[in-house]
């Protein structure tokens, strides 16, 4: 089930302006490149944001989320018509043709918390790579306790977007029980004092958790990278679909 944040139609829209500096996805990029890619596949794609930079580069691409109103958002966007947009997650996907990388970016990985969806999400995700090829996706590191700086305090920003007016975001920490983490993240429209609230719970896997995890699902770890505009702070895995064996 995706976040309201990405569900409801007024948190969707302004989604990408209160978030507009996506230096995060630049590594990905990076690696479509590095590792020779033609068609990916972006799980959780949201806004589109990842899947339309590589459309623009020339990649053939496929984003998939299960939030209806984030794929409003992005269909409506300029170039929307170079990528195929999938409602649902690695679990419901239609048949692919073997595709060279599947991406997932951001809180992705982290927001599928139930044990059993994350493997069938691996193993949706294995299936639809043709042999050799890789999965990439980032995950916080757990012991950096990243949890403690979400707070009113710390998240707090008011943003002018256009056509909406002033928007004021923070975030408040609700819980933490193990490797569940939950927090809220408040919406005012000051404009006309609505105020939206958007509920998440995110995993916070161990790095051997996931390696096994992959290599249980057919997927071979190539290397753990840091997220370069956050060193320390994530694991970014790199998978290697296993070659078929007789």
């Amino acid at each position: 089930m995706a976040d309201e944040c990405f569900r409801q139609p007024r948190l969707a829209a302004v989604y990408d302006p209160l978030d507009p500096d996506r230096v995060d996805l630049d590594p990905y990029l990076r690696m479509a490149q590095e590792f020779r890619a033609r068609r990916v596949l972006d799980l959780g794609c949201g806004t589109g944001v990842f899947a339309l930079r590589l459309a623009e580069r020339g990649f053939q691409v496929v984003g998939a989320d299960p939030a209806r109103a984030s794929l409003e958002v992005a269909r409506g966007k300029p170039g929307s018509e170079r990528v195929r947009w999938i409602h649902g997650d690695a679990t419901t996907l239609p048949s692919l043709e073997g595709v060279d990388l599947v991406t997932m970016t951001g809180n992705a990985a982290q927001e599928i918390v139930d044990p059993d969806e994350w493997r069938r999400t691996l193993r949706g995700a294995r299936e639809a790579l043709r042999p050799g090829g890789r999965l990439v996706f980032e995950t916080r590191v757990p012991a950096r306790r990243a949890w403690e700086e979400w707070n009113r305090e710390a998240t707090y920003a008011e943003t002018d977007v256009p056509g909406v007016g002033a928007v004021e975001y923070w975030v408040e920490l609700l819980d933490v029980s193990g490797p569940l983490v939950t927090f809220r993240q408040v919406y005012v429209f000051v404009a006309d004092g609505e105020v939206l609230t958007s509920e998440s719970t995110l995993r916070f896997r161990e790095r051997r958790e996931v390696e096994a995890e992959l290599l249980a699902q057919g997927c071979v770890v190539e290397e753990v990278r840091e997220a370069p505009d956050r060193p320390g702070r994530e694991f970014v895995f790199v998978a290697r679909r296993a070659e078929a064996t007789a």
